[in-house]
């Protein structure tokens, strides 16, 4: 009998082990593949930058490397009338510091292009070694019943066409996925998108090209207290250089920011 009752301990010591260890699987799995924005798959890409706004708060930007990052976008504008309270400060200091920077807008669904075109343009400077501008294009649930699709799609080739004449560059779209699916895919094939997508890589319908994905927000950046939105470019060292060159921006001054191979 003793030898039983310890056969049936050494058995029950056992299933608590491999149970523990099934339910330690089942966890790290769940964290890794849903809770987890994992940048892993970002890390082939060598071109790298972030993203941010006044939610950021006060940024040290000395304590962050040019040769770390080789872009920034900073948040200008949103809507008719809104002004990114940090912008101005963020847009010296980036510059200051030899960062590579360009400037976003938040599109609002209910609000004209040309209005949005004209907050932005007294907001940005016109700069010749700044990067081209953005449109963020996102769903709006407040605003998403104001237009129709078509006069949707005409308000942002509006303010498109505004931004590309006054900055002489041509402008790049930050989406959504489900924003691209539903209202931009098969539109506006020239511009440029920069994909958030924070599962895998970037997957949107007719699979057209991307040139920057955002894969995580919740970077971690030396002199950010916050969370940051991590970014990469499509493409080689060389491949930047020729995207700069594209939009007017002497790639030699930039180029000795690019990490060594």
């Amino acid at each position: 009998m003793p030898k039983q009752r310890t056969a049936k301990n050494s058995y029950k010591k056992i299933y608590a082990s491999c149970a523990g260890l099934g339910i330690a699987c089942l966890a790290l799995f769940v964290y890794t593949f849903f809770l987890h924005h994992n940048p892993a798959s970002a890390q082939e890409y060598p071109i790298k930058g972030f993203d941010v706004s006044h939610h950021q708060g006060e940024i040290e930007w000395r304590k962050i490397s040019p040769k770390t990052f080789q872009f920034i976008y900073l948040k200008a504008t949103e809507g008719g009338d809104f002004k990114d309270r940090k912008f101005q400060d963020n847009w010296i200091q980036a510059r200051e510091q030899g960062f590579l920077v360009g400037a976003y807008h938040f599109y609002r669904l209910c609000r004209d292009g040309r209005i949005q075109a004209q907050n932005f343009i007294e907001t940005v400077p016109n700069k010749a070694d700044a990067l081209p501008p953005v449109i963020d294009l996102e769903y709006d649930s407040n605003c998403i019943n104001t237009y129709t699709k078509e006069q949707l799609l005409k308000e942002i080739q509006v303010m498109h066409d505004q931004l590309y004449q006054h900055y002489g560059k041509q402008p790049i779209f930050y989406i959504s996925k489900s924003f691209y699916n539903i209202i931009l895919a098969g539109q506006f094939t020239k511009t440029p998108l920069w994909v958030r997508e924070y599962q895998s890589k970037p997957d949107l319908k007719n699979n057209p090209a991307w040139l920057f994905w955002q894969h995580t927000n919740q970077g971690k950046i030396k002199g950010i207290s916050k969370e940051v939105d991590l970014n990469v470019f499509y493409g080689s060292q060389y491949e930047w250089a020729h995207f700069l060159e594209q939009n007017g921006i002497d790639r030699s001054k930039y180029f000795q920011n690019l990490p060594s191979k």
